[in-house]
């Protein structure tokens, strides 16, 4: 409190200092435009704010009108804004009539004389109604996209197919993401970036975001951000910036409901319900989901030419079932008007069982053999997660807006493996140096966090400020035995067990300010984050001890004009790496490509800059640059490597770890676009590409490597007048770049045939994704001195699906929440996922 207070006070006195120079410098700059301007045109000014009379609360996207009662034609016209203001300007000197207009309610008029030069109608009350009048034809249609001052949010029930598609499928249509044959999501190309649900990190998505958003309906989000220069409210980790899922939670006096399932081809049946309820003070919200998954074979493989010398080819399949189940829940309770107290949990669960095969043959230079051996491998893997948040807000009696929020976070997520892996087909390749073996893993991560946010706004400024503590422990039991041939039993192998503790705290402060003004808004703060890293990794008899600070400055411009805005922005942002890129444990699951993890790592820091021009008039466009730039990336590389651990001191084989190298540059363009030809149909683009540069030296030689990455998206959707909707959607995916190498592209297809029915309460959808082919084969290629290497896994393509919805109850308002909370964005994220995202 003693550190908010002295931000608070340091602020005041800045702005005072900031707004004098801000008046002198608007007087610099309007004076000339002043003395040169011409005599205005007479006009009238109508201003209100739009009401909804049941909620009491302000109407958004409601349709605005001016008439000319001689003519009766449309003078001028608009939307309402999201606090539901509205202000026309129109000629002087002749009657007018002003409508309101909203699907939903009944239409308001009233009668304007046109004499005075500004007519304020207050608050217009709009009720509800069954039927649509007809006093006025007008079509409001509710915009996609919105830039903000350092986001870019796609409103996804403003979107027609969302109660077709996943919240996967949805974000392969959000500007500056894209969804990879492997199901990775990408931000401007790249997996270092946060994942957030409702501004806070999540259990659920922790371990594995694709597998989670690829089971969640897109029906049960509001909007996804996409937060390109994140404020200094936010943790610094994530280079290249932060998503934001925002869901359903809607509520007033009662309850609604809605339940939905799927039924895929390859990927098996998914069922889900949401359902918010408010009695009083009190409001609730949760969400239920439930998925299996049938299973399916897919191959892979794995050439490696070594020059000069042996050369390995390896190929097989696999097959993977898993079945998982999640929940969430939001609780609010309003003391009274200042205080409010609120709560949420999220749980989720989740078992696999995998099976695969895989037969390896090594030849020598001239041809012969020089080792043989067919894997194969069981495995079963459980893996939880649970978050738990408890919020109190304390608002002030002069100013609502003056906001003291204390907040408290638990999450722990363990996860436990087993493979069992036996070797046949042996050629010079001997039990005593490759015997079969089983492995056992149990890990995880508990922290706790404590913050404390203080927020005020002014006349044209908002004062953020606040405190954090994160304490993240994390755990691994990692036991390997291998099967003794004499007697029959399995020993531990203690070269292959692996035992650690590792501890990692960040302490952080920082202070923001916003100022908004009629066409221009301001965002800049800075953040100071102190990290303190201690690890133990008792069978490697390793230690981990990193100590650390960090100063992040942020910075947004926004100018905004009649339909259209400029933003400019700047920030700094950490990758700190994540305890399985310090882990120097040597995994061999594969004997001849093993991998570890660096305990030497250091965090990485990216500066980037962005330039985004946005235009949501009749349509919705954006455009925007960015260029980013890091001197110690971090990187993954392989090299040749002989393992001393094994029986076979000779024994050759592909190391992989991470390296802090030299300097990784970007240069990108994306470009957003959703038009809509005709009331049925729409049309929507969205795309992305960069030029990377990359430069680094590990073992002793220097590498570098550049290229273009990007992709491309094209949706377009008719809707029939009797409740059909059809979407066709195509993409392509160039595929990435990486220091020693690339991997493939890849080109996708969907088909949505969508009825609404009951009132629009209820839908189902067909699906088709990729009805022409079965599989794809995603290849990549590494190329270093001492070798040439590609791989290629394969991914179930063709798939079919059906999906249904249904929605009941009435609510008209939010349940309230605490406007300030935890969000711990300090790791990496970015998550991996195999598989296709089931219809």
């Amino acid at each position: 409190m003693i550190v908010v207070t002295h931000l608070c006070l340091i602020m005041s006195i800045s702005q005072k200092f900031l707004m004098r120079k801000l008046i002198l410098l608007a007087i610099c700059c309007y004076l000339p435009a002043m003395l040169l301007a011409q005599p205005p045109v007479q006009t009238v000014t109508v201003k209100g704010v739009a009401i909804d009379s049941t909620a009491n609360k302000p109407l958004g996207y409601v349709t605005v009108a001016l008439y000319d009662t001689t003519t009766k034609r449309s003078v001028k016209a608009g939307l309402s804004k999201d606090d539901g203001t509205f202000q026309l300007t129109a000629p002087a000197g002749k009657p007018y009539q002003l409508v309101l207009a909203s699907v939903g309610y009944k239409n308001k008029t009233f009668n304007i004389s046109g004499k005075d030069a500004e007519v304020n109608t207050g608050k217009i009350l709009l009720e509800t109604s069954s039927k649509q009048l007809n006093e006025v034809s007008v079509t409001a249609v509710r915009p996609i996209m919105k830039q903000e001052v350092d986001r870019i949010s796609y409103d996804v029930q403003a979107d027609p197919e969302s109660k077709a598609l996943t919240a996967l499928d949805m974000m392969r249509k959000v500007p500056l993401l894209s969804v990879d044959a492997n199901d990775n999501i990408k931000l401007k190309g790249s997996a270092n970036y946060k994942i957030l649900i409702n501004g806070r990190e999540s259990a659920m998505v922790a371990k594995d975001p694709s597998d989670v958003l690829k089971a969640m309906p897109a029906d049960n989000i509001e909007k996804i951000e996409v937060i390109t220069t994140p404020p200094a409210k936010y943790d610094a980790e994530g280079l290249s910036g932060i998503i934001n899922i925002i869901t359903k939670r809607n509520a007033d006096q009662g309850y609604n409901a809605n339940i939905s399932g799927r039924y895929n081809s390859v990927f098996g049946p998914g069922l889900y319900s949401h359902a918010s309820v408010k009695e009083g003070k009190l409001g609730v919200s949760f969400f239920l989901g439930v998925n299996h998954n049938n299973g399916f074979n897919a191959g892979s493989g794995n050439t490696q030419t070594i020059f000069g010398g042996q050369s390995t080819t390896q190929s097989g399949s696999g097959s993977n079932q898993f079945h998982n189940y999640f929940s969430s829940a939001e609780l609010s309770y309003e003391i009274d008007s200042l205080n409010l107290l609120t709560g949420s949990f999220e749980l989720f669960h989740g078992n696999s069982d995998q099976a695969g095969s895989q037969f390896s043959d090594t030849r020598n230079f001239d041809g012969s053999i020089a080792q043989q051996y067919e894997q194969q491998s069981i495995a079963n893997s459980s893996f939880q997660g649970l978050d738990v948040n408890l919020n109190y807000q304390l608002g002030f009696k002069h100013n609502k807006d003056q906001l003291l929020t204390l907040s408290y976070k638990f999450s722990f997520s363990p996860n436990s493996q087993y493979n069992n892996d036996i070797f046949s087909q042996r050629v010079n390749d001997y039990e005593s140096q490759q015997p079969n073996f089983f492995m056992n893993n149990s890990a995880g991560e508990r922290s706790h966090t404590i913050q404390v946010d203080y927020a005020q706004p002014f006349k044209a400024i908002t004062l953020e400020a606040g405190g954090k503590a994160i304490l993240r422990s994390d755990f691994s039991n990692f036991q390997r035995s291998d099967l003794d041939s004499a007697t029959n039993a399995y020993a531990v192998n203690p070269n292959y067990t692996n035992d650690f503790n590792y501890q990692q705290n960040v302490y952080s402060l920082y202070n923001s300010y916003q100022l908004k003004m009629d066409k221009w808004t301001g965002k800049a703060g800075l953040r100071l984050e102190h990290t303190t890293v201690d690890g133990n990794f008792i069978s490697a008899n390793s230690t981990v001890s990193q100590n650390y600070n960090n100063l992040i400055p942020s910075v947004s411009i926004q100018r905004s004009f009649k339909t259209s805005s400029i933003n400019l922005g700047f920030t700094q942002r950490i990758q700190r790496p994540g305890i399985y890129q310090l882990n120097p444990f040597v995994d061999n699951s594969d004997p001849k490509f093993i991998s570890t993890g660096n305990p030497n790592l250091r965090p990485e820091l990216n500066n980037t800059f962005e330039l985004n021009y946005s235009n949501f008039s009749n349509n919705s466009f954006t455009a925007g640059l960015s260029y980013a730039f890091s001197n110690n990336s971090i990187q993954n590389v392989s090299s040749l490597f002989v393992d001393s651990t094994a029986t076979n001191p000779h024994d050759t084989v592909t190391k992989t770890t991470y390296q802090n190298l030299g300097s990784n540059s970007t240069f990108g363009l994306n470009v957003n676009a959703n038009f809509n030809i005709t009331k049925q149909l729409s049309i929507s683009l969205n795309g992305f590409v960069s030029k990377v540069w990359l430069k680094g030296t590990y073992n002793g030689q220097f590498y570098q490597n550049s290229g273009l990455q990007g992709n491309a998206f094209a949706n377009a959707g008719y809707k029939f007048d009797s409740g059909y909707r059809i979407g066709i959607d195509a993409g392509y995916f160039s595929g990435g770049v990486n220091l020693q190498g690339k991997s493939s592209d890849f080109i996708y297809n969907s088909l949505v045939l969508t009825k609404e029915f009951l009132k629009k309460k209820a839908t189902i959808s067909l699906v088709a994704n990729d009805p022409e082919t079965k599989y794809h084969n995603n290849t990549s290629t590494t190329t270093t001195p001492q070798y040439i290497q590609t791989s290629y896994n394969q991914d179930i393509y063709r798939t079919f699906a059906v999906r249904f919805s249904y929605k009941f109850g009435k609510l008209n308002s939010e349940i309230k929440k605490e406007r300030h909370g935890i969000n711990n964005d300090d790791t990496k994220g970015g998550g991996k996922s195999g598989g296709n995202s089931g219809g």
